[in-house]
């Protein structure tokens, strides 16, 4: 399980700024594929030999001696889930009474406090360095986004107690989430699935904070079923900031294979909804979506309902949708039919002399059309990749594919295989490169 940092402080002080530091430039992003338009407040990154995941806060404001509500839970989500904090400070304007209200905030915690201060680079911060100390923490880190100062100093502070990246044994069974937004009936599916007559379950203790882990039996295979329903046990003010729902999501996602998107038919789709849905595919995990409640619904039909989640999320066309409802357990055995087959799709490796023949099938069919005298040729198709398939297509010049015509093969290879319920990747590469 990847450790977890959170950027917390008043406004203006420079999050932003180390955020993207860290996520962007000196550090390698993870898994760096365009997705979903989304509040960016959460990112894998890996500096040398780590990985942890990076959380970015809204500035906490002591606005009329009291807290900006909204502020403070997301900052108090935030912190739940770190291991590590960094507080991070303005060195130039010295400490404030809004600086004092975070660290009382921060002093609840057991958590490892890191105080960043920045904008060291200033004068007046040098001068005002000193005062910080005051605050009562251990770990003090000067820096500066302007000359690039301290950065490597706070990173190695922050992973000191990481574990490195190295390769372990991994658990072969198959791992699926429930994921979703507030309220979607997560832990209701979570519950109609262990409870099913023909599901064997036995609890393991959760590696997270905020999820839940089972292991459940179907067709004499053992499944891990990954719930995030463990942090509504501190109170409703964590269900109540729903963008930030995604911090769990994202840990659930994290460990997952396949990820179950909870969908409430009752309220229908939301746009958080396909934020959650994006960071999946993003995240190259399998995608099914689950339409909880559809007992509820009597003014629409299944057909209906299934054209109106095709057009909202035409992203993601290849998820099968499943409609039952985990409180009454109507149609509930439609589900691990679809996690099983998702689960061999995931995995899916199509021989190179089929596949090329489909490839070059699709070519003559549609050839592409030419473009300042060249045109696309492919010469060779292979598959590099398992979880999530990946495909590579030696051509004359890369440059040359549109768009348009990497749609068109990827919809041709799902046309001859089953690749229902996992993202494809497609890569192309010009035949006189090197690997």
């Amino acid at each position: 399980m990847l450790p977890t940092v959170a950027l917390v402080g008043r406004p203006n002080v420079g999050k932003s700024t180390l955020f993207n530091k860290i996520a962007g430039k000196k550090i390698s992003i993870i898994e760096d594929t365009p997705g979903i338009t989304r509040d960016r407040i959460y990112q894998k990154v890996t500096y040398e030999r780590y990985t942890f995941n990076l959380i970015d806060t809204g500035g906490i404001d002591l606005a009329k001696e009291q807290f900006n509500k909204e502020i403070k839970m997301q900052a108090e989500i935030a912190i739940d889930q770190a291991d590590v904090i960094v507080f991070v400070v303005d060195g130039k304007e010295g400490l404030t009474e809004n600086d004092y209200e975070v660290r009382n905030l921060l002093r609840k915690t057991n958590k490892k406090v890191i105080v960043a201060i920045n904008k060291i680079d200033v004068k007046e911060a040098k001068d005002n360095i000193y005062d910080f100390y005051e605050l009562g923490f251990d770990t003090y880190i000067p820096i500066s986004a302007i000359h690039n100062t301290g950065y490597n100093d706070l990173l190695d502070m922050i992973c000191m107690d990481f574990n490195k990246n190295e390769d372990e044994t991994e658990d072969s069974r198959l791992k699926f989430s429930i994921i979703g937004r507030p309220n979607v009936g997560k832990s209701s599916l979570m519950n109609a699935l262990l409870n099913e007559e023909r599901v064997v379950v036995s609890d393991v203790a959760g590696t997270t904070r905020d999820s839940i882990d089972s292991v459940v039996r179907y067709n004499k295979e053992e499944y891990v079923v990954i719930d995030t329903a463990g942090m509504r046990k501190k109170g409703k003010i964590f269900e109540s900031v729903e963008k930030y729902s995604l911090i769990r999501s994202m840990r659930a996602i994290d460990r997952s294979d396949i990820c179950l998107v909870v969908i409430n038919a009752e309220e229908g789709i939301t746009e958080h909804d396909k934020h959650i849905a994006g960071y999946a595919i993003d995240s190259g995990k399998g995608l099914i979506f689950v339409v909880n409640k559809w007992d509820k619904v009597k003014d629409t039909t299944i057909s209906d309902f299934t054209k109106l989640m095709r057009a909202e999320f035409q992203f993601a066309t290849y998820a099968p949708i499943v409609f039952l409802s985990a409180l009454t357990k109507k149609r509930i055995s439609t589900l691990m039919p679809e996690v099983v087959r998702v689960g061999n799709n995931i995995k899916n490796e199509i021989k190179t002399s089929v596949l090329n023949d489909v490839i070059n099938d699709s070519y003559q069919l549609n050839i592409p059309p030419s473009y300042k005298g060249k045109r696309l040729k492919i010469y060779f198709t292979s598959q590099t990749g398992i979880k999530p398939p990946k495909f590579t297509f030696r051509v004359n010049d890369k440059t040359l594919v549109h768009f348009s015509y990497e749609r068109y093969l990827e919809n041709k290879i799902r046309e001859n295989f089953d690749f229902v319920g996992t993202p494809i990747t497609l890569q192309f590469k010009n035949r006189k490169d090197n690997d």
